[in-house]
């Protein structure tokens, strides 16, 4: 039986794929004294954030409830990169929430107060710790990185441009995953009310 890895394990692999990707030996910690291992790992921890903001499947939640804290105040953690308040509830329709020093603001009434003891509901995008992350987003951020990587310390335009190719292939496994785990449709069903069952010709044989 396998159990998944630790961030820091599966950290360690990801550098080790990067640091391969642009011909550098592997390392067996993530010890930052030595640069090219600090390039990767920031970069790594750069590109996890970036794709993980662009909001997919797993890490996007719809009508989150939320109640404002004892300062009637909307806190956001470091592990929430976008929130927005539901736009098909009624009571949120005269709000206008932005992100401000660290809270959220509802521009509408110019304040950082919400109403005390309301649940609100929010659309909100997670950051996820590495070892949570679906296999191919990971492998899409380190192909993404290796990229980024092969750029910041080669320099060579042959093997960024391979590297690219690789990128390419890794964001269509990614896309792929997200189109089957996501039950998109073009029918416009709301969040949560898809239950459209498309044809299917096997079932003919049934009759």
């Amino acid at each position: 039986m396998s159990f998944p890895t630790t961030d820091a394990q599966g950290e360690l692999q990801a550098v080790n794929q990067i640091l391969a990707s642009v011909g550098q030996a592997p390392v067996t910690t993530l010890e930052q004294t030595n640069p090219d291992v600090a390039i990767a790992y920031n970069t790594l921890q750069q590109v996890s954030r970036e794709v993980q903001a662009e909001g997919w499947t797993f890490n996007k939640e719809y009508h989150y409830p939320l109640k404002p804290d004892t300062d009637q105040e909307f806190k956001i953690p470091d592990n929430m990169l976008q929130i927005d308040l539901c736009t098909d509830v009624y009571y949120n329709k005269d709000k206008d929430p932005i992100r401000r020093d660290g809270k959220l603001y509802d521009r509408n009434s110019h304040s950082f107060k919400w109403e005390e003891d309301k649940t609100h509901y929010f659309d909100i995008t997670w950051l996820f710790n590495w070892s949570d992350l679906p296999t191919p987003i990971r492998d899409y951020i380190t192909a993404r990185a290796a990229t980024l990587v092969a750029m910041r310390i080669v320099g060579d335009p042959n093997l960024y441009q391979v590297l690219q190719q690789q990128e390419a292939y890794m964001r269509s496994n990614a896309l792929e995953y997200e189109t089957q785990q996501g039950d998109h449709t073009f029918f416009g069903h709301p969040q949560g009310g898809n239950y459209y069952n498309s044809y299917q010709p096997f079932h003919a044989l049934y009759r």
